[in-house]
């Protein structure tokens, strides 16, 4: 609440401003983030609150939002209600996800033909506050699963640029991994899904952790330890997994590829694919992740897939 006070301007009526209106705290789909990991250790955001309204007439500064950035394919929930806000899908897509408060307006907007002199102004409204729960979901055309040491980040760093943490124990890879692969001047991303094992549907690993990863791909790319005491077994226990986590995502299209073919003589191979379809497993090749050898083939296999929605076949 403000009046003009000049020398010689008796009675200058009311000048008072309205205050400025507060930011919008928004979240912004970065395709150069691939992890929720810095957002980590901050648990409160708060956007600029707006300024106060002036004498003279002048209108308080609005308060400039507060820009969150979060990987493209995040999921947005309203942590009290379980309502979903928005999923960030596409580069650059923004949400207003808790919008500021309107500015309270000064006793100049109040002043009437009756009333020249108002003595009161309007308080602002308080901004909104929520508490928001966010999950990615990785957006990759290609999801590469398989149990510990199958070899996923070697593969992906066989094909693509990334470059994981590489180790002969389980667990290396504690966050997913993504790719692009360029295969005859067509490009498409890779994820490298960590922390299945048995059980993982529950929570056990990490499986339950990096399950939903493999929800939007079109394709699975199944790999199988060949040194492991029975691969076929390995292979059915990441395929009951997946049934018990969605029923959608085990209806995905698949390729099971024998991993570390390298290693392998041409009799323990033949013996391998045989026990594969003899278990009803037809879809099956060799590759060698360590050496390139088979990798050609099936990247063409999974490019065709992803282009042009081929049916998955063993003969590509």
């Amino acid at each position: 609440m403000s009046f003009r006070r000049e020398k010689f301007v008796p009675r200058g009526g009311p000048d008072g401003g309205n205050g400025g209106k507060g930011g919008d705290v928004v979240l912004e789909a970065d395709p150069g983030m691939n992890t929720l990991y810095h957002l980590r250790f901050r648990k409160l955001y708060r956007a600029q609150r707006g300024q106060h309204g002036k004498g003279k007439g002048m209108d308080g500064r609005s308060g400039e939002d507060l820009t969150i950035r979060v990987p493209v394919g995040t999921e947005i929930f309203d942590h009290t209600t379980g309502k979903k806000i928005a999923d960030l899908i596409k580069p650059g897509q923004r949400v207003i996800v808790a919008r500021g408060g309107r500015g309270g307006r000064g006793n100049a907007a109040f002043a009437t033909s009756t009333n020249r002199a108002p003595r009161h102004a309007e308080e602002g409204e308080k901004g909104e506050e929520k508490e928001l729960r966010l999950e990615l979901k990785l957006l990759a055309h290609v999801g590469i699963i398989g149990l510990p040491n199958a070899g996923k980040s070697t593969l992906i760093s066989r094909i693509s640029a990334a470059r994981p943490k590489i180790a002969d124990y389980p667990f290396t890879t504690l966050t997913p991994n993504l790719g692009v692969v360029e295969v005859k001047g067509e490009t498409f991303v890779v994820a490298d899904v960590p922390g299945l094992i048995e059980g993982a549907h529950r929570g056990a690993g990490l499986g339950h952790r990096f399950l939903r990863h493999v929800e939007r791909t079109k394709v699975l790319l199944h790999l199988v330890d060949p040194l492991a005491d029975d691969p076929v077994e390995n292979y059915r226990i990441i395929r009951r997994e997946l049934e018990h986590y969605s029923c959608e995502v085990a209806s995905k299209p698949e390729i099971v590829a024998v991993n570390k073919s390298d290693l392998l003589s041409r009799t323990i191979q033949e013996k391998i694919k045989k026990k594969f379809h003899q278990a009803g497993i037809n879809n099956i090749r060799f590759i060698s992740a360590a050496t390139g050898s088979g990798i050609k083939p099936l990247l063409h296999t999974l490019l065709n897939h992803v282009t042009h929605q081929q049916p998955v076949n063993s003969d590509q």
